[in-house]
């Protein structure tokens, strides 16, 4: 096999970054070592969100939301999207300072906010009962996709309508050098010859950008290297995954069809409308860093301890104007994990001095929902295409050596601030 571009992971990034490779003309293949989807993507909450730190970001969550709306179009493939736009709440007096300054901020970049009118954040959305002390912001370009694995499956129906092929259930264990530049990989079962590969492995992307070696090495299919406390990271690939949690509740009165988003920044909690029931997730003050790396190589999303306690104060947090969040009837707790940087921004681009070898990672929270402008625009970076989006700011350069703590740091502080970056 000799594609022109090979991605590695086929989750909601990675499949995009290969769809838009594809639909700018070259020949693609995906790797994927469990199923497409079968990792964070497929524990996402499904939301877009418009507004964001800076103006790169605004650009791409917007991009992507149009990309969205219009999968069928451009794509060719069928995607449902709830038009629901969502609400940006703060209750107290700090929050609603900052989510003032955010707005002015967003609005100079382009996006759409207003400030809710009295009672209009009630009267939109049936489970949240505010008092009118609130600050409300909508933001009417704000999407979801009731079930993240819709979005997964429409990015693979349309990879292959387009030409690319998708190897699941096959992990690579090499990625070959010659002289420093990537000249193809191996996996369990094929070699094959590339002189692009795109790391997309999400949680697992030091460890695969470990795989990198020279070519005149004897083929290890052992596990990657595990760096030692205190050590630099990995090639410049300067990601911490960090556990994230969410839940659905059972069905309840009032909850069926498309509502807003609801975002209540002084908690850190979104809720949102799901099969009849009510999602309710948040970022937690002091998360759980999980370093893949230092885990059996059987590892898996599905291996990652949840603690519903978690969810549960979060709940309650909201109680008050979301009776729903108080009771938790449960129907589905799932967790996943977010790829954290140190600035909080995406890290995508060619890894610095292994030409050839490109990142689509760093996800913040954002990865699902910003998956088709960034594959979009690495795309257009990586095929050289004129008028592009400029991403560069979000290359691996920009960082330079880190120790395991100190991602880990940077990382944890980032992911706890998500909503209030400040």
């Amino acid at each position: 096999m000799n594609p022109d571009i090979v991605v590695i992971g086929a989750g909601a990034l990675g499949l995009s970054t290969a769809l838009h490779c594809a639909l700018k003309g070259r020949t693609v293949v995906v790797v994927e070592r469990d199923a497409p989807g079968s990792q964070a993507s497929g524990r996402a909450a499904g939301l877009f969100k418009s507004v964001q730190a800076d103006e790169l970001r605004t650009a791409l969550a917007r991009r992507s939301i149009t990309r969205a709306v219009s999968f069928s179009d451009w794509a060719r493939v069928p995607l449902e999207v709830a038009r629901s736009g969502s609400f940006l709440v703060a209750r107290t007096d700090e929050h609603q300072a900052h989510l003032r300054v955010e707005a002015g901020r967003s609005r100079g970049w382009g996006a759409d906010v207003t400030e809710a009118g009295p009672g209009e954040l009630s009267r939109r959305v049936s489970y949240y009962h505010g008092d009118g002390r609130e600050l409300a912001l909508w933001c009417p370009e704000d999407v979801y996709i009731e079930e993240p694995t819709h979005l997964v499956r429409a990015l693979a129906a349309a990879c292959r309508r387009h030409g690319v092929e998708l190897l699941e259930s096959e992990a690579v264990t090499e990625i070959s050098l010659r002289g420093g530049q990537v000249t193809g990989l191996r996996t369990a079962r094929r070699s094959m010859t590339a002189t692009t590969v795109v790391d997309a492995a999400g949680a697992w992307t030091r460890q695969v950008a470990e795989l990198a070696r020279e070519s005149h090495a004897a083929p290890s299919h052992a596990a990657p290297s595990r760096a030692a406390p205190g050590r630099a990271a990995g090639p410049a690939v300067a990601v911490a995954p960090v556990r994230h949690q969410l839940l659905i509740t059972e069905p309840a009165a009032g909850l069926k069809g498309v509502q807003p988003i609801v975002r209540v920044v002084d908690a850190a909690v979104y809720l949102r409308p799901a099969r009849g029931g009510l999602m309710l997730g948040g970022f937690e003050a002091d998360p759980l860093p999980v370093d893949p790396r230092s885990q059996p190589a059987t590892f898996r999303t599905d291996d990652l301890p949840l603690d519903l306690g978690v969810l549960r104060k979060m709940g309650a947090l909201v109680a008050a104007q979301v009776p729903l969040a108080g009771e938790l009837a449960v129907a589905e707790h799932r967790g996943g994990m977010f790829t954290m940087t140190p600035d909080g921004r995406f890290i995508a681009g060619p890894v610095p001095d292994v030409p050839g070898l490109w990142v689509a990672s760093g996800c913040n929270g954002s990865g699902f929902s910003s998956s088709l402008a960034i594959g979009e625009a690495l795309a257009g970076w990586i095929t050289d295409m004129p008028g592009r989006l400029d991403i560069s700011a979000l290359s691996p350069a920009r960082f330079g050596p880190l120790t395991d703590e100190a991602l880990i740091t940077d990382g944890v502080w980032q992911y706890a601030h998500y909503y209030d970056p400040a």
